[in-house]
């Protein structure tokens, strides 16, 4: 009945949004473009304003104990594009997540300021401006990006563990963008400023400190040297911190087989010392993604995606860290150090690998089939995750499975939640 009774007043919180956002008003990807595949587009063509409401409700099975809980979500979606004329262009997208239960210390309703900039192209030109806050996502690979520079603290509540859906609901930061393009590539030179000095809990907070706690700047420079082979160079500053290097490449190694690699090399603290806030002088050290991705004919298509992080803990680091919390403290180490890991979108074991599958038109037309299987090398854990998912003109519904297997002291056996499932509807406007 609890969990009901927030769902209905979300709903109608929802409902007295529409009109004054409705006021306000392709499944193909590019396979050389140096991103992560896309979350899934949504049907609503090249509009320039898209809407969509979702509901999920579910189960979570828990460890230690803690027995089940239900668990519900009202999210609303919107993001316009708006033509100013004389090459001006306004961006806004926004989300709006109220979650049961709420998480410890954070409002049950969450909106996420996406982007918000103002760009500007002179007609035919090949420079770009823009300036406001704007989401950069750097890297071909699927579940870990080396080169994704503005991940760290930019999700402001976590709706999947799907990583692509992930990288489309982030916050972007505040920044000057200015970018150079011809014909086989572009320059580009972000600078984002430091804006506020530690994050914010509050429900309808830009949360600027958790995107612009620090002068940051980065400079990419992409090729496509063929219709084959595309890279990008990458060099990304933080105040306080030396330059990180970065590289990645996509290429075609047939008609069916895609190739991604993905690398950055940079002197930091590790991320044990980030999660405990030990005072660790910073190391040199590489972090790097490489897989393949093969789709065949019959709209099956196969990742496989080695993953390693320099800065991560080795298996035997793990394995000596605690699991009890000491006097005094609410978390243990390892769950500390998980939940540093999960805020910076970092890596968490030192290798890991994913599988990552999707099924077009399984069984029949228009429902999908989403999988994958994270594994942590060190310790053999692993967190499985399975959408089944059927499309209508204007309506969604899903059924995700989320299931988490290892021994107690391992990273996907530590944390409470066992297995979640849940039924999600999705109404686009």
């Amino acid at each position: 009945m609890h969990l009901s009774a927030r769902c209905l007043k979300s709903c109608v919180f929802v409902l007295v949004l529409l009109p004054a956002l409705s006021a306000m008003a392709d499944d193909d990807v590019d396979a050389l473009k140096l991103e992560s595949a896309p979350a899934q587009a949504l049907p609503t063509g090249a509009r320039d304003t898209k809407i969509f409401l979702e509901g999920a409700v579910g189960n979570s099975s828990r460890r230690y104990q803690l027995g089940s809980q239900d668990i519900g979500r009202v999210s609303i979606d919107f993001s316009h594009t708006a033509r100013l004329g004389n090459g001006l262009r306004a961006v806004f997208s926004d989300r709006i997540d109220h979650v049961y239960p709420d998480v410890a210390g954070s409002d049950s309703t969450i909106n996420s300021l996406r982007e918000a900039y103002i760009s500007w192209q002179a007609e035919g030109g090949s420079t770009v401006v823009e300036f406001g806050r704007i989401n950069l996502r750097y890297g071909p690979a699927y579940g870990y990006n080396p080169t994704d520079f503005f991940r760290d603290g930019s999700l402001r509540t976590l709706t999947t563990a799907n990583p692509l859906a992930l990288r489309e609901n982030r916050l972007g930061s505040v920044m000057l963008r200015a970018q150079q393009l011809w014909t086989d590539g572009s320059l580009s030179v972000a600078l984002s400023p430091k804006l506020a000095n530690r994050p914010s809990l509050e429900g309808w907070s830009l949360d600027l400190g958790s995107t612009n706690n620090r002068d940051r700047a980065l400079v990419a420079l992409g090729t496509q040297f063929s219709q084959r082979i595309s890279t990008q160079l990458l060099a990304y500053k933080v105040d306080g911190l030396s330059t990180t290097l970065g590289a990645s490449v996509t290429t075609l190694v047939s008609d069916a087989a895609t190739a991604q690699l993905e690398w950055s090399r940079g002197s930091e603290p590790d991320l044990l010392s980030r999660a405990l806030a030990l005072n660790s002088p910073s190391a040199t050290r590489n972090r790097f993604a490489g897989g393949v991705t093969y789709t065949t004919v019959a709209k099956l298509s196969v990742t496989a995606e080695y993953q390693y992080n320099g800065f991560a803990l080795g298996k035997r680091d793990w394995d000596n860290l605690p699991s009890v919390a000491p006097p005094g403290q609410f978390v243990s180490p390892k769950v500390a150090y998980l939940i540093e890991a999960q805020r910076l979108q970092e890596l968490a074991p030192r290798q890991a690998v994913l599988i990552y599958v999707t099924q077009k038109d399984l069984f029949l037309k228009d429902l999908d089939l989403t999988a994958f299987l994270r594994v942590n090398v060190g310790d053999s854990s692993r967190l499985a995750w399975v959408e089944l998912r059927r499309q209508w003109p204007r309506f969604d519904l899903a059924f995700q499975l989320q299931q988490s297997i290892g021994r107690i002291t391992s990273e996907y056996g530590i944390l409470p939640d066992r297995r979640v499932i849940q039924l999600l509807g999705t109404y686009y406007f």
